[in-house]
């Protein structure tokens, strides 16, 4: 048996002498081949550990036609993504299930549309088995640019690119905002509210639209001086709270499109001297400890598992991935339930 000077690193050859294995056969084990007899497998791997052998990463593609790596593209400027925990969740989520499975995440962020052309060159290149994309707007390129690479794509949300149409199944996870926003717009009214305002999200996500269709859907005849669009962050909350202040005095309640809005429209409630829960009663969408837990009073809000749709999303690319190989069909959409989390708000 041959050994492995001091300090050395540890070989393939050295893996097989370990355990008395060809090296093909050894590199066929350690590199996810097919065709090796248990016991021996079990040996190599026996090897693998006791020497602390690092699979060579090339020779790894070569045989099982993966780079282990997965892309995560997010649709907003930077920003944004380190400040809203949305974001935080979501990619906490996709690492932990990508990490379960050995498997890398590569990190592609959008400042400005010149970064369209990088990323669309970066998967071109072959450096990722696959993408997941999320917080996309209507026409966003990167549907077309994942499809002109090739590779296969989840999306974190509902599609709204024009295409999308044309595609017999795009693999996504979304939250049942539109469900989500009819039992917050229920609960307002029937606490007795008739005013119910809306602070909308932008207008080109899919949430957003879902989320106003969803307040619709409960007031049917409802004034449409009593929506105003923000852009999911805590100012743009701010500033359509008091665009519907002036427009709307006697407004007695408020459904956000998400917590930071909310958050945003809570100041400025203060700001003005309306009591909350009292003169105007208000409701968040997303419920994030982070911003949930700065509130006063406690904001009421609807509760989506942001972490686990990014393990969702995760896994559903790896066994895309997995069915791509074996030839099975693609996974397709799933919808995550969302719940009303009564506080102190509403």
């Amino acid at each position: 048996m041959s050994e492995q000077p001091p300090g050395a690193r540890p070989t393939l050859e050295a893996v097989a002498a370990r355990a008395g294995v060809s090296r093909a056969t050894a590199s066929r084990v350690v590199n996810g081949g097919a065709g090796v007899r248990r016991p021996l497998a079990d040996r190599v791997r026996r090897a693998v550990e006791e020497l602390g052998y690092v699979p060579n990463h090339a020779a790894r593609s070569l045989v099982t036609r993966r780079t282990g790596a997965v892309a995560v593209i997010i649709a907003e400027p930077e920003v944004r993504i380190f400040s809203d925990p949305f974001f935080s969740q979501q990619i906490r989520g996709i690492s932990k299930e990508l990490t379960e499975h050995d498997t890398q995440l590569v990190l592609l962020l959008l400042e400005d549309p010149g970064d369209y052309d990088r990323i669309a060159r970066y998967l071109a290149g072959g450096h990722v088995d696959g993408a997941l994309a999320f917080s996309l707007h209507t026409d966003d390129p990167i549907p077309a640019i994942t499809r002109r690479a090739g590779i296969p794509t989840v999306y974190g949300g509902r599609p709204s690119w024009s295409s999308a149409a044309d595609q017999l199944v795009v693999a996504y996870v979304d939250a049942d905002n539109r469900g989500g926003a009819r039992e917050a717009v229920r609960h307002l009214r029937d606490l007795g509210r008739r005013r119910i305002a809306h602070i909308a999200g932008p207008l080109d996500q899919t949430s957003a639209t879902d989320r106003l269709d969803g307040y619709r859907d409960v007031l049917v005849d409802g004034d449409p001086a009593l929506i105003a669009e923000g852009a999911f962050t805590e100012e743009s909350g701010a500033r359509a709270m008091a665009e519907l202040l002036d427009r709307c005095p006697d407004l007695d309640a408020v459904f956000a499109g998400n917590d930071l809005m909310a958050a945003g429209a809570l100041r400025v409630l203060r700001e003005r001297g309306r009591s909350v829960p009292a003169d105007v009663a208000v409701v968040g969408f997303d419920d994030m400890d982070a911003v949930v837990s700065a509130t006063d009073p406690a904001l009421t809000t609807v509760q989506q598992d942001v972490y686990g749709q990014g393990r969702l999303m995760a896994r559903l690319l790896l066994r895309g991935l997995d069915r791509d190989r074996e030839g099975s069909a693609a996974p397709g959409p799933v919808i995550t339930p969302t719940t009303l989390v009564r506080r102190d708000s509403a």
